[in-house]
């Protein structure tokens, strides 16, 4: 069944069903082998007709028999666990069924398990929903060895009645559905501290998140399918039309849900497109290809003492003088220059401060990191690096450095001027991004100071410059400083806070850069177990971190949507990603149909999207995947054209990409 047949979300229709004759369907997961599995109940009370089935091709294939009254069902690694009853089970790969967890392990005898979900260590989480009117309902944790402790019960908790549905939302926090209040409650698993997030889904049973924070609900009672599109905006009706929409599960391609309606015996795939919250995700007709065949870097050998020494283009970009040269970064420490022309053959080094820059290839965080053109470069000269310190790889160093009076593709390396050093507690998070606003401010990228989980809280820090933005202005200098803090800087006079700071809030900024046409700051935001995000940098704005990761609280002091917080324009699951590089909005003229969108990858999975933010709508409207090119994805940048080139680590000396119309486009 192709997507482009879906009925669309919210007319009244359903698709076709993907199978039919299920007994008593009543929840669905996809395995560790991709394939659906969904629980029958059987009959009601009556115990060992229950079953698991696979279903394949449109058939329905029995694959693990002898069970009770099997609920929920959740899949880690190569096994699912069943909420069955009084007990929750194990089946491994072959459908030999255990019991993990008993009736007697239980704190309090189990009298209605129905939901089950899973972290991302294996801990199963299990909601007990009593007897139905509101009496001994409860959530419980349970360990691989099958060990079974209280998060939360109504014995201590009034909010807790018939839990249902169970989902994470970070790692330290489930959504819990209540079927009888039809309140959608955030519970913090360390304590049981809840909160209400919503309300109004009488007979709720399932929820499910897509791969970019929306979040689905179905309700048992009324047939009805909700979507939210973010954290903190209202439920939209996709459909009303199952007669029992049960537990659901979010499909392996991520752009459907698979709902088992318990009345009709059917499963039916829904899309997750959300009314006046569509999102265009058709692949692009562009490819990634190399934009300069014939260079050769001078001074690089791609084997150094018998072994390979990749070329790491890690910058790209020019000096705004009208030259429309190219100027290319290398993280050990050298800047080439070369015309911007395909025919390019040769580069020339422009500085080589390999000596200062300390670099790992064990590590790789570290090194050359930023590189930035005075706005009045051509008048002045002048030129400005991040670098880390080899003599201390804890210290990240910002300097001015000037052109050579002889030779414009040539830097005076005596001309360096250490605007300012930043120590970091660890070796890694260095940030490094530096770029020119169109305030003619130098804009400084800084990591939280590395390690995980922000140790010393660098993020929610204002005394600290770590896990910031910076503003300053390099024309200027202030007493005992190598640069003036702006007037305008959003925290001068705040004896609490380091005026440089211009956002704060943030783990890992990995590429930032200017829209050169509306002049809106764009970051890739590297995060920590589970998202990645984009954010749009505002004056003065706190990002979240360590109280939030992208659309979700973090760790056990995280927060759900707060006013005081700016969430990310979009996020994507670690199962699509694991570490974004973030990118240019592409202001060229070579490619028109790329025209307003912001490129962005993957480092590890070395996927490549085009992203659309539609401005007056406040909200993402586009994310297009490009041709990916299988190789890691450093960086991007951007020439005085406004064309966009990828970097990636070479042996062959063909690290700068640039993108292509395609005539082969994936599905």
């Amino acid at each position: 069944m192709s997507f482009s047949s879906f009925a669309s979300a919210g007319d009244g229709k359903l698709p076709k069903p993907l199978v039919s004759g299920l007994k008593t369907p009543e929840s669905v997961t996809i395995g560790g082998d991709g394939r659906i599995y969904v629980t029958e109940i059987g009959e009601f009370g009556k115990d060992g007709d229950g079953r698991v089935v696979v279903i394949d091709k449109g058939k329905i294939i029995p694959f693990a028999i002898g069970l009770d009254d099997p609920k929920g069902i959740v899949a880690w690694t190569n096994q699912l666990f069943v909420a069955d009853n009084k007990r929750v089970v194990r089946i491994d790969s072959k459908g030999m069924v255990t019991v993990l967890a008993a009736e007697k392990a239980f704190p309090t005898p189990p009298l209605f398990l129905n939901d089950i979900t899973v972290d991302e260590q294996g801990t199963l989480y299990v909601s007990d929903s009593g007897d139905l009117k509101g009496n001994g309902g409860a959530v419980y944790r349970i360990t691989q060895k099958g060990k079974v402790t209280t998060v939360t019960s109504g014995a201590n908790n009034p909010a807790i009645k018939t839990p249902n549905g169970l989902v994470m939302d970070g790692m330290s926090f489930l959504l819990v559905l209540d079927f009888a209040s039809g309140e959608l409650l955030r519970v913090r698993v360390s304590d049981g501290n809840t909160a209400k997030i919503a309300a109004g889904f009488d007979g709720g049973d399932g929820l499910a998140w897509d791969m970019h924070g929306r979040l689905f609900i179905s309700s048992w009672k009324t047939g009805k399918v909700w979507g939210i599109p973010r954290p903190g905006q209202k439920p939209i009706l996709l459909a009303a039309s199952f007669k029992s929409a049960a537990d659901i599960c979010l499909d392996r391609t991520g752009k459907a849900i698979l709902i088992p309606d318990m009345k009709a015996g059917t499963l039916t795939r829904l899309s997750t497109s959300i009314p006046g919250w569509e999102v265009d995700e058709t692949p692009m007709a562009l490819k990634a290809t190399p934009a300069f065949p014939k260079l050769q870097w001078t001074g690089w050998d791609p084997e150094k003492n018998g072994k390979q020494y990749p070329l790491r283009t890690l910058l790209l970009t020019h000096a705004g003088d009208g030259s429309n040269r190219i100027f290319v970064g290398i993280q050990q420490g050298i800047i080439h220059v070369f015309p911007n022309d395909p025919a390019a053959d040769k580069t020339q080094v422009f500085l080589d401060i390999q000596k200062q820059v300390f670099y790992a290839d064990n590590e790789n965080e570290q090194g050359f990191l930023g590189l930035a053109f005075h706005p009045k470069f051509k008048q002045n000269g002048e030129f400005f690096v991040f670098y880390t310190q080899k003599k201390n790889k804890t210290v990240n160093v910002i300097s001015r450095f000037k052109v050579s009076k002889d030779d414009p593709n040539k830097a005076d390396p005596a001309s360096e001027e250490v605007l300012f050093t930043i120590k970091r507690p660890f070796w890694n998070h260095d940030g490094g991004t530096i770029c020119f606003g169109p305030d003619g401010y130098l804009y400084v990228a800084l990591g939280d100071g590395g390690a995980a989980n922000d140790p010393f809280d660098n993020g929610q820090n204002l005394k600290t410059l770590l896990g910031s933005i910076l503003r300053i202005d390099v024309d200027r200098k202030d007493p005992g400083k190598g640069y003036a803090v702006p007037k305008d800087n959003p925290f001068v006079g705040n004896k609490n806070a380091a005026p440089e700071i211009w956002a704060y809030g943030l783990r890992n900024v990995w590429r930032m850069s200017f829209d050169r046409k509306t002049g809106k700051l764009w970051a890739g935001e590297v995060g920590q177990n589970l998202y990645e995000e984009i954010n749009l940098i505002e004056k003065g704005g706190n990002y979240g971190w360590r109280r939030r990761e992208s659309l979700h609280p973090f760790s056990n002091i995280g927060v759900g949507p707060n006013a005081k917080m700016i969430d990310p324009i979009w996020e994507y699951h670690h199962n699509v990603g694991k570490s974004i590089t973030g990118g240019h909005v592409y202001r060229g003229k070579r490619l028109p149909e790329l025209q307003g969108h912001y490129l962005y990858g993957d480092y590890i999975t070395t996927k490549i999207w085009a992203l659309k933010y539609d401005d007056p709508k406040k909200r993402v409207v586009a994310n297009r995947l490009i041709r990916d090119t299988n190789v890691p994805i450093l960086s991007f940048g951007e020439d005085e054209t406004g064309e966009v080139y990828l970097l990636t680590t070479t042996i062959s000396g063909r690290g700068i990409l640039h993108f292509v119309r395609d005539t082969i486009v994936k599905k």
